[in-house]
């Protein structure tokens, strides 16, 4: 079968299943213009990146990124541009004897007798990432314009007033609207952003994408279109297009490029027009492993002893964007059995996990935090996840519930472990019924990490070696720290992804003497670092040293201590 070993690998890494592959050899019976890869991204199965990696390990061909292709074509006059265009092929070099180019399918043998035909040489074909290709061949043809520029082009828009409203609705289900929100949520998907920004201004429409938690700004569509796009997007999650003066929120379920995706939309008004943020939620490169994670070593296991424990509280801080959340959701898998039953409260439900009961708060009826507990401990559970722990009524009936046997699992925004005792304290919880029921308090915030391709090596000053003491993490020889340079497969960034760095806070028994004597955080983090705990800095340091991130990373999202 052709592409037996392609689609093999694709099956192998868990991109493409069964029932997918039956849909696209349907799909392809009727569509012969075009290969089995191209469907396959077309049908949004694969993502072109899972295609072009699949022909690397199962073909052996060699990927090549968008940087190395030329800005003139090596390629003869013999070879049209609609046919370049077509089969999605780009030239790369030339000798006496051959020609190496970039394909999205570099299997497709017709395609490569053609050219050998047309150029009178030897074809070398390589694998490149079809939107890639074919916005390198607009610059060597000389078109030279943007996919966002394109779209604009088919753009028509008068000037229409706010009251308009079927006029706008009709424009945000026009082709080049649609495509221009599908464009941006594309770059989004590309980019493995967790953040898309819509923001509206007086003379343009601005576009950002939050990247390992930094904003970078794309093309944007022009201001004149800012309506319509505002419009589509709030069509797409089902809000009232006609309501413009207050927040709305809403979800958006799509598949493209191969990923199921779970949108979450927030709208608010501003002065020049509503602005909207996007979160995007990818269920298939969610990973709800703690080492994955960043947690290791001792850190790990005393989570895992404490998430062991058969009842009690435990608590997980820091501020928005410190990965809070995927960390509950790793420990609700850790916890998800058949023989243990799980409710969640949560605002809003951000992953739905197979097996756990999850209930969406909706304080506008009353179903609040406090309201939602009070049944769900007459549900019979095992363990109740609180979303986050807001005020002293929801804190009590956690207690209520720890004290009755469950395991208890919630937030808080605090800055470290020993904060969140004082929180607890301050929101009017009794500090014997704090003692008696938490069992541990962890607090992270999230690092980006180096990029593996491109990451440098350098021997670190013995000034800085004295000064942040990392002699206690590499006793001897040179201390090795790395600094992010940027590539094509970090998009010049010199990071990739982002983990955690964490610190906990068991509840010892010196520990609980300090709360019932009203210690300051102060206090109780100095006789947790003497019991052996490691700072959120400490931690980051250690990762610092493992080549994982930077110092500067480091530094940013902690104080040392």
């Amino acid at each position: 079968m052709a592409y037996e070993s392609l689609l093999k690998t694709l099956q192998e890494k868990n991109k493409l299943s069964a029932t997918e592959l039956k849909k696209v050899e349907r799909v392809q019976k009727t569509a012969v213009a075009e290969s089995l890869p191209q469907l396959l991204v077309k049908l949004g199965l694969c993502s072109e990146l899972d295609v072009a990696d699949a022909f690397v390990e199962s073909g052996h061909f060699e990927k090549v990124a968008s940087d190395q292709f030329p800005l003139e074509t090596p390629l003869p006059d013999t070879v049209s541009l609609r046919f370049l265009k077509h089969y999605h092929v780009i030239g790369l070099s030339h000798n006496d004897d051959s020609i190496a180019v970039t394909m999205m399918d570099p299997e497709d043998r017709f395609v490569i007798d053609a050219l050998k035909l047309a150029t009178g040489k030897t074809i070398v074909a390589k694998v490149g990432l079809l939107s890639e290709i074919d916005t390198a061949l607009e610059v060597q043809y000389g078109e030279g314009k943007s996919q966002m520029d394109k779209i604009v082009d088919g753009l028509s828009i008068d000037d229409i007033g706010e009251e308009d409203l079927e006029h706008l609705k009709d424009l945000a289900s026009e082709a080049p609207v649609i495509k221009m929100v599908n464009l941006i949520m594309q770059r989004a998907i590309e980019t493995k952003a967790s953040d898309i920004h819509i923001e509206p201004f007086e003379q343009s429409l601005k576009v950002r994408l939050r990247v390992d938690g930094v904003l970078q700004e794309i093309d944007a569509p022009p201001v004149k279109s800012t309506a319509a796009v505002i419009s589509r997007i709030k069509i797409m999650a089902k809000l009232n297009i006609a309501e413009r003066r207050l927040p709305q929120d809403g979800r958006i379920k799509i598949q493209m490029l191969g990923k199921e995706l779970d949108l979450r939309v927030s709208t608010i008004p501003t002065m020049y027009g509503e602005s909207v943020v996007i979160r995007l939620l990818d269920k298939d490169n969610t990973v709800l492993d703690f080492q994955a994670l960043g947690f290791a070593g001792r850190h790990l296991q005393l989570f895992l002893d404490v998430l062991a424990l058969p009842h009690g509280i435990i608590l997980i801080t820091g501020p928005t964007g410190s990965g809070k959340s995927t960390t509950m959701y790793a420990a609700l898998k850790q916890l998800n059995t058949s023989a243990r039953k799980i409710i969640t409260v949560e605002d809003p439900v951000e992953y739905q996990m197979e097996g756990i009961n999850q209930i969406q708060a909706k304080p506008q009826i009353g179903l609040t935090f406090a309201s939602a507990l009070r049944s769900i401990v007459r549900q019979d559970p095992d363990v109740i996840m609180i979303g986050e722990m807001r005020d002293l009524e929801t804190a009590r009936i956690a207690v209520q519930s720890a004290l009755t046997g469950h395991l208890v699992l919630s937030t808080l925004h605090t800055n470290d472990a020993a904060g969140g005792v004082t929180r607890l304290l301050d929101m009017g919880l009794e500090e014997y019924l704090l003692t008696s029921t938490v069992n541990g308090i962890l607090a992270q915030r999230l690092v980006r990490k180096l990029c593996p391709a491109c990451k440098e090596a350098y021997i670190a000053p013995p000034e800085l070696v004295k000064d942040l003491r990392l002699t206690r993490f590499v006793p001897e020889g040179d201390i090795v720290l790395y600094k992010p340079v940027g590539c094509a497969s970090c998009s010049g960034m010199g990071y990739r992804g982002r983990l955690a760095i964490i610190e906990f806070l068991p509840m010892t028994d010196p520990v609980r003497k300090l709360i019932m004597a009203h210690e300051e955080a102060g206090a109780i983090q100095k006789l947790a670092i003497a019991e052996g705990m490691q700072t959120l800095y400490e931690n980051g340091l250690v990762k610092v040293v493992q080549g994982i991130t930077t110092l500067e990373e480091v530094m940013r999202v902690t104080s040392e201590t």
